[in-house]
């Protein structure tokens, strides 16, 4: 979870939001980034307001409903300062669910796991193609390079994968001869 507090609280740092403004900019602008939910993002707010990390007060405006205004602290600058220092000092264990698939690719016909890479191949590719024409000339650098790691991340799979299915198809060559 200290990701995720970490990227609401940095959220704030910047300017008090309300919450469909964050969930909306963490959906528009970070899907390869985070895959918190709403829901999530709701829940950990009231969290970090419990723990005493941010201030909410209620905003007006007009006839729409009441919306919760969230503001950072100074407790909660520390505290995003201690998350900040950790998450980026941390080595993250990676674990990729599709190595598990990997492990038993021997179980599949040759010409099914080719065409399951493929599949795999022309979705992440679709994925990367879509980082790169973000516009993040106007982010900040740390949005950069987010976004710099994951597109990186991808070209580093697409590779794999490319090779992966080289590497089968010279095996289907090799039983038809």
């Amino acid at each position: 979870m200290d990701h995720r507090s970490l990227l609401l609280l940095g959220l704030l740092m910047s300017d008090s939001q309300h919450g469909y403004q964050i969930h909306d900019f963490i959906e528009k602008n970070l899907p390869f980034i985070s895959n918190m939910k709403k829901a999530t993002a709701y829940s950990l707010l009231d969290k970090l307001s419990k723990e005493g990390f941010i201030n909410v007060s209620v905003e007006f405006d007009g006839n729409r409903p009441p919306r919760k205004v969230y503001s950072i602290n100074e407790s909660g600058r520390n505290q995003f300062y201690q998350l900040l220092i950790k998450n980026v000092s941390s080595s993250e264990s990676i674990f990729y669910e599709g190595d598990i698939g990997l492990m038993f690719l021997d179980h599949l016909p040759l010409h099914e796991a080719i065409e399951s890479l493929q599949k795999k191949y022309q979705i992440l590719n679709e994925k990367y193609n879509t980082i790169k024409q973000l516009s993040i000339q106007e982010c900040s650098r740390g949005v950069k390079l987010a976004m710099n790691h994951k597109k990186r991340m991808l070209e580093a799979d697409l590779s794999f994968i490319n090779e992966t299915i080289q590497q089968l198809s010279e095996y289907i060559h090799l039983e038809t001869e």
